[in-house]
C-alpha cells in the first residue's frame, strides 16, 4: 500500500466516469478518497450509462488525457463482453477473498460493488393509489404515469427494469426478457407506458412528469429523503419479480492512472467506504463478511428494507443477465418502438 500510494500521488489525478454524487452516497465516497490522499479528482459524465462507459474506454483509449477513465462502475451485463474485448485490467484488491466467489471474475478483471433489488419510485402526490406490483402497473388509473431509467437498449437498470417485468409473469429468468418485452409492449398499448420519455430523473419525479418509475430500492430510498418536503415518494418492492441486481468495478486497460485506479479500488473495498455504500441504502458486496465480523452498526441496518426481501430475490447469473441483456438491445426498439 504505500508503494501504491506514493506512485498514484505521482500521478496526482484519479479519473472516474458515470458517478453521480447521489448514487449511493458516492459523494462521501468520492470526498474521503481525496481527503485521504490527496489526489485530483476528475468525474466525468455523471449522467453516462454502462455501455457509454465501456464506449468512453473505447474511444479513449488511444489518446488518453484527461476524457479518459480509469475505472468504470457498471451493470454485470457487460463485464464479460468487456474483459474479452481485452478493456479490463486485472487486479485483486487486499480484501479480495471476502468478495463473494459468484460475483467476481477469478483472474480479477472485474468485481461486484453493490447490490439491491428492483422497486417503484411512487410518487403518492401524484398518485391516489400506490401499485403494489408489477401486473398492477397495468390498470387504466396508471394511464399515462409509468417511466423507466433509461433506454434498456444500452443502461443497464433500463434493461433489468424489462427483466424483472418479465420475471414476475414467468417466475424464472430464462425467458423472462420475452415477457419483460411482451409486459412494456402492453403498458404502451394500454397508453400507461410513457415510452418516449428518456430523461426519468429525480427532477421528474419532483415535476409530476413521471409518477411511477421503477428504479433500485437504494436510489429511490435515497431520493425519498432528497426530495422530502417537495414530493411524498414511497418505494415500494413489488410482491412478484423481485429482482436483485448487482453491479461491477473494473479497471480500464487503458486507464491514464493506473496506480490511482488501484488505490481508488482498494479504497472502495475497504470496511470503511463499504459501510458508506450502506449508508447510502446500497449493500457492499462484502456485506456478509462484515455482518459476520460485527462491522455493520445496529442504525445502518434498521434502515434498509427487510432482510426478507432479500432472500426472495432472484439474482441473474452472469450467463442469464448477459443473455438478457443481448436479446432486450435486439428487440426492444423494434417491439416498443416500432424500429426494425
Amino acid at each position: 500500500m504505500d508503494i501504491l500510494v506514493a506512485e498514484a500521488k505521482k500521478e496526482g489525478t484519479l479519473s472516474t466516469i458515470a458517478l453521480p454524487r447521489d448514487w449511493g452516497n458516492y459523494g462521501e465516497v468520492i470526498d474521503s478518497f481525496t481527503e485521504k490522499y490527496g489526489l485530483i479528482y476528475n468525474g466525468l459524465y455523471p449522467d453516462h450509462n454502462s455501455a457509454e462507459e465501456i464506449e468512453a474506454i473505447r474511444q479513449y483509449k488511444d489518446v488518453g488525457g484527461d476524457q479518459a477513465p480509469d475505472t468504470v462502475d457498471i451493470g454485470f451485463g457487460l463485464t464479460q463482453t468487456s474483459k474479452d474485448e481485452g478493456l479490463f485490467a486485472p487486479y485483486k484488491v487486499s480484501t479480495w477473498d471476502t468478495i463473494p466467489e459468484n460475483l467476481k471474475d477469478a483472474e480479477g478483471y472485474w468485481y461486484g460493488d453493490y447490490y439491491g433489488v428492483l422497486a417503484f419510485q411512487v410518487s403518492r402526490t401524484n398518485v391516489e393509489n400506490v401499485p403494489e406490483d408489477w401486473a398492477d402497473l397495468l390498470k387504466p388509473e396508471y394511464k399515462g404515469m409509468v417511466a423507466i431509467v433509461g433506454d434498456p437498449v444500452n443502461a443497464s437498470l433500463a434493461t433489468q427494469t424489462v427483466l424483472a417485468a418479465g420475471l414476475s409473469r414467468t417466475g424464472s429468468l430464462d425467458n423472462a426478457a420475452e415477457a419483460g418485452i411482451e409486459f412494456f409492449r402492453e403498458l404502451k398499448e394500454r397508453g400507461n407506458f410513457l415510452f418516449t420519455l428518456r430523461d426519468t430523473s429525480i427532477e421528474t419525479l419532483a415535476s409530476g412528469a413521471t409518477p411511477i418509475a421503477p428504479h433500485w430500492d437504494y436510489k429511490g430510498l435515497s431520493n425519498r429523503d432528497i426530495l422530502a418536503g417537495t414530493i411524498d415518494l414511497e418505494v415500494v418492492v413489488p410482491k412478484t419479480g423481485i429482482l436483485g441486481g448487482a453491479y461491477a468495478q473494473a479497471i480500464s486497460a487503458y486507464s491514464p492512472h493506473p496506480f490511482a485506479a488501484r488505490l481508488w479500488m482498494e479504497h472502495l473495498y475497504s470496511d470503511e467506504v463499504q459501510l458508506l455504500w450502506l449508508k447510502g441504502y446500497m449493500h457492499p458486496i462484502r456485506y456478509n463478511d462484515l455482518v459476520k465480523n460485527n462491522k455493520v452498526p445496529a442504525e445502518l441496518v434498521a434502515k434498509l428494507p427487510p432482510a426478507e426481501l432479500y432472500e426472495k430475490a432472484v439474482f441473474p447469473t452472469l450467463e442469464q443477465i448477459t443473455k438478457a441483456t443481448q436479446y432486450i438491445a435486439e428487440n426492444w426498439h423494434r417491439v416498443i418502438i416500432g424500429e426494425s
